[in-house]
């Protein structure tokens, strides 16, 4: 696989330094890019930068994942229109090793190509002071840094010497890792460009060195808002943030302006068998939608987990689902259930050996009243656990629960409920 020609037909190339390609035809190379532990865990907005290593790994090169343990404590100023509230140490730390557990699904950390994480935390701790202004701050003069398109769009705004200096350890990061690991090239989205450059001055000044640059565009949506975000807010590569089903229904739910970007910034197909999906579901954008989100949900979560949102997306929205395919879902399939529509939580107070429909609906609050639920009943719209009820007298017992715990409760077609027991 040829890394620049592999991002050129992916789109995922916006710019990159002089000699690049030619280096990397000619040998297999070093390359890193470096991800901030700010947030709980990884989005899909990293998944660009994962996708990134992942491709420059299948082409024959050794990736480095760099974690910001000590960037992280700064703020990167890159494209953020004021100061961003620093992290306490303790909360990075526990980011980071969550992030650090993350990243190790997506590539290959055996083999000749095998990927190393390194913490940058590392390079920083023994250092005082004096030594980062002497070694590292005497390197780029101010009139260099204050060129840099992440410096200069937050002049007017408010920039502080702490995210001022953030330039100077992105920049000797590289360095370190061009003088420990031979790396010599850093990747990373178009908004670091100015800290990516900064880096091959650092080499070229202080060791004499030749290190180069590639950059992704920042990928935004047909609408012009960023990527990786929905009406809910960000979609997380973890699945406690972001489940399974949300995370499939991301995909599947898509504008189909953007799905041609998505495909081929996202799987792992080659160029012959996305270009021809593509001519194939040419009329049929949710056919191709469904198979990018099949893809992504198995690759970041699990097969087992792609199964369990087929099994939810079939009681939800399937007309064939019936009381023996919601007899046969797992706990995780219902609990997934549970997330996805209004679910009540149930004592064993509010539940006893045996509870009529009617008290039981009305005081959970699924309809109004008892009159209502009765009119519900004699319209033959009420469900438990997909069989119809006929009376009102109906009686609901713990035999009816679903591993002990969940009672599905329908109202009509659309209205659907979880009570949940414990």
């Amino acid at each position: 696989m040829n890394f620049i020609e592999e991002l050129r037909w992916r789109g995922m190339l916006h710019d990159s330094t002089p000699g690049v390609e030619e280096l990397l035809n000619s040998k297999k190379i070093v390359g890193y890019i470096g991800f901030d532990p700010t947030a709980p865990s990884m989005t899909i907005g990293n998944f660009v930068q994962i996708m990134l290593l992942k491709l420059f790994q299948l082409s024959g090169h050794q990736p480095i994942v760099l974690m910001g343990g000590a960037t992280g404590r700064i703020g990167d100023p890159s494209f953020k229109d004021k100061e961003r509230d620093l992290k306490t140490y303790e909360e990075l730390d526990s980011n980071l090793a969550f992030q650090k557990e993350q990243i190790k699904k997506f590539l290959d950390f055996d083999g000749p190509n095998a990927a190393i994480i390194v913490n940058n935390h590392d390079f920083y701790k023994e250092m005082n002071i004096l030594d980062f202004l002497r070694d590292v701050g005497k390197t780029l003069t101010v009139s260099y840094m204050m060129s840099k398109d992440s410096v200069k769009n937050r002049l007017e705004t408010g920039l502080s010497f702490t995210e001022f200096s953030y330039q100077l350890l992105q920049s000797y990061d590289f360095q370190l890792l061009f003088d420990k690991y031979d790396c010599v090239l850093q990747m990373g989205g178009s908004d670091q460009w100015g800290n990516i450059t900064s880096g091959t001055e650092f080499i070229r000044r202080n060791i004499d060195g030749k290190a180069y640059a590639v950059t992704t565009p920042l990928l935004t949506k047909a609408d012009g808002t960023k990527f990786g975000k929905s009406e809910q807010g960000n979609i997380w590569l973890d699945p406690k943030l972001t489940s399974a089903y949300k995370f499939y229904q991301f995909w599947l739910n898509a504008d189909d302006a953007d799905l041609p970007k998505y495909l081929r910034y996202f799987t792992l197909k080659s160029k012959e068998e996305a270009e021809a999906l593509e001519v194939k579901y040419a009329e049929d954008p949710r056919g191709l939608k469904a198979i990018l989100a099949e893809e992504l949900t198995r690759r970041v979560h699990s097969d087992e987990d792609f199964e369990s949102v087929l099994a939810v997306t079939n009681i939800l929205f399937s007309k064939d689902a019936n009381a023996a395919s919601l007899k046969t879902m797992t706990v995780q399939q219902l609990d997934m259930i549970a997330q996805e529509i209004p679910s009540f939580q149930l004592g064993n107070d509010d539940f006893g050996s045996d509870v009529n429909i009617t008290e039981l609906l009305a005081n959970v609050g699924i309809l109004s009243s008892k009159n209502e639920v009765r009119k519900a009943i004699q319209g033959n719209a009420i469900s438990v656990n997909k069989n119809k009820v006929s009376t009102h007298e109906h009686m609901v017992s713990k035999d009816d629960l679903l591993h002990q715990k969940y009672i599905m409760i329908e109202n009509g077609k659309k209205n659907k409920y979880m009570l949940v027991l414990g």
